[in-house]
């Protein structure tokens, strides 16, 4: 937000010190969201281990009896995996989950309430290998679009320092 504030501010005060940090920032942001790529992409595996460990920690702490600030938490964070995902729980047919599944299961019609709901496990490492494609491409778009930024920031500062002062 404060980068764009400061190209905004500084198009409209026709400052170049202005928009060369603002493109200096732009430039930043450009390089750690490569390196953020390039890191995700390489370990997109360990990725997906991770939100399956933070899902089951949330699962574990959502299911304690005793009523908690974390176990309050836990189970919003669990609301938010199962709606998002369309899942319930690990896979696993416990009679602890066969307790808790109509309290943390996502609300559905009757006809899907009779099926198996789909393992929240199985969903993130759906979600990891087929939609790395629309991941990178979103990550594409957007970096496209930082280097038009860059682009016209440097057309306008140059254009500020070529122009004839007006009095």
């Amino acid at each position: 937000m404060f980068v764009g504030f400061l190209g905004c501010y500084g198009a409209i005060q026709e400052s170049q010190c202005l928009l060369g940090t603002f493109f200096f920032m732009l430039v930043c942001l450009f390089a750690c969201e490569v390196a953020a790529g390039i890191w995700g992409f390489s370990n997109r595996d360990t990725i997906s281990k991770e939100m399956i460990n933070f899902y089951d920690v949330a699962y574990i702490k959502s299911v304690d009896v005793v009523d908690s600030p974390t176990k309050t938490a836990a189970i919003k964070v669990l609301e938010v995996f199962h709606e998002t995902l369309d899942c319930c729980g690990k896979g696993d047919d416990s009679p602890l989950f066969k307790q808790v599944a109509g309290a943390l299961c996502p609300k559905k019609t009757l006809d899907d309430a009779l099926l198996k709901p789909q393992s929240c496990h199985l969903k993130l490492k759906e979600l990891f290998a087929e939609k790395l494609c629309l991941i990178g491409l979103a990550a594409l778009v957007v970096a496209v679009i930082m280097i038009f930024e860059m682009i016209f920031t440097m057309v306008l500062c140059c254009g500020i320092r070529n122009a004839t002062p007006v009095y």
